[in-house]
């Protein structure tokens, strides 16, 4: 198949899409068999003493480093391998994080497993991420990225929420062996019969491009070269590009919510009397909410634009973090976790969106890469920041309030710096494309 005979758009691809939508939710279904039933049971599987936050946190704090490494040299190594087979690699480092689970002995064969989830989910997540945006139109971006997450946030609600069944009828460690290798082994089978590569319809784009321009011209980074190098890609993500700049900070701060439901929140419900079950539905209800919503709020932004759902994402999705200690209860807790899974679901997929609106195809992977460098390097910070804070005051609640401030400080930054990425909402000006 030639660049001239591939079409991009949900429809005209809709197999292959929804190859990818089955991938990214196996990918949730990886990481969400740790976020239950690994953290709940620390202290009696595990042998980690009651208030030892920071150790708690340690396997959020090393997942989060190698996942924000591995989403950066995955979106570089995909420009130059296709997309297909770092998926592939993605699911082979998998194999062994069930095993090692159900063979550890300690804590730090827990926080070892967690390093090579972090790469499954750097490499895998991206690709499932990347080639979606390859093969449909910049005009279903926020739908896309909308399926995309989710696909993958329910998958990572279904599996916390399984998990916590099949922990109670098989015991924590046999449970989570099952459903792990059951996961990793369908994922394999599945990408090498039906994934295909889509790295051509990226350079189909680029192609097009420069055919005939869109009417409605993104507004890339000015004085950008066609094909960056690695260190301009980075600078013009971290600091040169200050729109790209309020993006990558907003995307590693929202990671802070992320890394407290997964190292504390279910320590927290526990601690206040509720059961594991009771934990696996609290925070399935965020994941829930989280991923069924992006089906709107990613559609919502192909009309009215990625700036506000991004801005107003991030303070909801802190009320919501802050509500959980206004009040007591399971339902409370559930209705807290939702709000702050809504705030998630406005700001999530529309980030992503945002970067890849304003970033051209020839190195849109690596802009999604480093974009997801920043994102995911939010666990670590943030897992090790609300560490800190709950060891420092002996209290888990003081993490809440360090993630919900985060989270207002840094709305007010992507306010402030950010601008309408959309290109129909937004479009380069004639002295912007005369310049680029």
């Amino acid at each position: 198949m030639t660049g001239r005979d591939l079409q991009h758009g949900i429809r005209e691809n809709l197999a292959q899409v929804s190859h990818q939508l089955i991938q990214v939710m196996l990918v949730g279904f990886a990481i969400g068999m740790t976020r239950t039933v690994v953290p709940a049971l620390a202290e009696s599987e595990f042998g980690l003493e009651r208030g030892s936050f920071l150790l708690l946190a340690s396997f959020v704090v090393a997942f989060g480093a190698v996942k924000a490494v591995m989403n950066f040299v995955a979106g570089r190594w995909s420009e130059r391998i296709g997309r297909k087979r770092v998926l592939f690699w993605g699911w082979v480092v998998a194999l062994p994080i069930p095993v090692m689970i159900w063979a550890a002995s300690d804590w730090i064969w827990i926080v070892a497993a967690t390093v090579l989830l972090g790469v499954n989910q750097g490499l895998c997540w991206s690709m499932t991420q990347t080639a979606k945006l390859d093969i449909t139109r910049a005009e279903e971006r926020g739908l896309t990225m909308g399926l995309n997450e989710f696909s993958g946030y329910v998958g990572v609600a279904i599996a916390g929420v399984l998990t916590a069944y099949a922990a109670e009828a098989l015991g924590a460690r046999t449970g989570l062996l099952v459903f792990g290798m059951a996961v990793v082994l369908l994922a394999l089978v599945l990408t090498v019969v039906w994934v295909k590569d889509t790295l051509l319809w990226a350079k189909a784009e680029t192609a097009a491009h420069k055919a005939a321009p869109p009417e409605s011209l993104p507004r890339y980074p000015q004085g950008a070269s066609e094909h960056p190098t690695t260190g301009e890609a980075f600078a013009l993500m971290s600091w040169r590009d200050r729109r790209l700049f309020a993006i990558s900070q907003a995307g590693l701060v929202e990671k802070f919510v992320d890394a407290l439901v997964w190292a504390l929140f279910p320590v927290f419900l526990v601690t206040q009397g509720a059961t594991l079950t009771e934990v696996g539905w609290i925070v399935g209800t965020y994941g829930f909410v989280w991923g069924g919503s992006q089906l709107f709020t990613g559609r919502l932004s192909d009309h009215v634009g990625r700036f506000w759902p991004n801005v107003l994402g991030m303070w909801i999705c802190g009320a919501g973090v802050a509500m959980v200690l206004l009040g007591t209860g399971a339902l409370w807790w559930s209705v807290s976790a939702g709000v702050a899974g809504f705030g998630m679901a406005l700001l999530y997929p529309n980030l992503s969106a945002a970067v890849a609106d304003i970033t051209p195809p020839a190195w849109r992977g690596t802009a999604i890469g480093i974009y997801r460098f920043w994102r995911d390097l939010g666990y670590a910070i943030g897992a090790l920041g609300l560490g800190l804070a709950a060891s420092l005051t002996g209290a888990a609640e003081a993490a809440f309030w360090f993630v919900a401030v985060s989270m207002f400080v840094s709305g007010a930054v992507l306010f402030w710096l950010s601008e309408e990425t959309h290109p129909r909402l937004n479009p380069a000006s004639p002295r912007e494309i005369a310049d680029a």
